[in-house]
C-alpha cells in the first residue's frame, strides 16, 4: 500500500544567478524544502562539483555552452544537477546526490537511472519550454539571450 511520509507541499524554485565561467553561461536555481532558498554553503559547494563534471561530459558533444544548474536542498538529501543543451534540441541531464549535511560528498547518480523528484521535474519542464519558445519556435529566430533571460521563480 502507498503511504505518504508527509503531504505534498509546494516548494520555492528561485533563479539565483547567471553563472558565467570559461565561456559557459548557466542559469543557477535554488529549490528548497521548508526554506525560502537552498543554504548558501550547499549552493557554493555544489557548483564546483557540477562544473568539473560538466567539463568532462560536454567536451565531445556539439553544444552551445548554455544550460542550467538546479540545487535542491531537500528534506533528507541534496539533489544537485547540471543540464546543457546540445544538438539543437537535446537536453543532457546529470544528477548528484548526498546526505543533507554532507553536500561535499555529492555522488554521481545518473547511471542509476535517477532523474528527478517532482519539484526538479517542474524546473526541467520550465527549461524545456523556455528552450522551445526562445530557440526552436521563436518567430524572430533562435536567441540564446532570450533563453538565458527566461527564468523560473515559482512555488510548485
Amino acid at each position: 500500500m502507498f503511504k505518504l511520509v508527509e503531504p505534498y507541499q509546494k516548494r520555492p524554485i528561485r533563479f539565483l544567478e547567471l553563472w558565467e565561467k570559461n565561456g559557459w553561461r548557466l542559469k543557477v536555481y535554488s529549490l528548497a524544502y521548508q526554506m525560502p532558498l537552498a543554504r548558501p554553503h550547499v549552493v557554493e559547494t555544489s557548483k564546483p562539483i557540477l562544473w568539473k563534471h560538466l567539463q568532462e561530459v560536454a567536451k565531445d558533444k556539439p553544444h552551445y555552452n548554455v544550460g542550467f544548474i538546479g540545487i535542491n536542498d531537500g528534506r533528507g538529501a541534496i539533489f544537485s544537477f547540471v543540464d546543457f543543451w546540445a544538438d539543437e534540441n537535446e537536453l543532457h541531464h546529470h544528477v548528484f546526490v548526498s546526505l543533507k549535511e554532507e553536500v561535499e560528498k555529492l555522488e554521481y547518480k545518473t547511471p542509476t537511472g535517477l532523474t528527478a523528484c517532482v519539484w526538479d521535474a517542474a524546473l526541467l519542464a520550465f527549461e524545456r519550454q523556455a528552450w522551445v519558445d526562445t530557440m526552436l519556435n521563436n518567430p524572430t529566430g533562435p536567441s540564446l539571450e532570450q533563453y538565458l533571460s527566461t527564468q523560473m521563480n515559482q512555488d510548485v
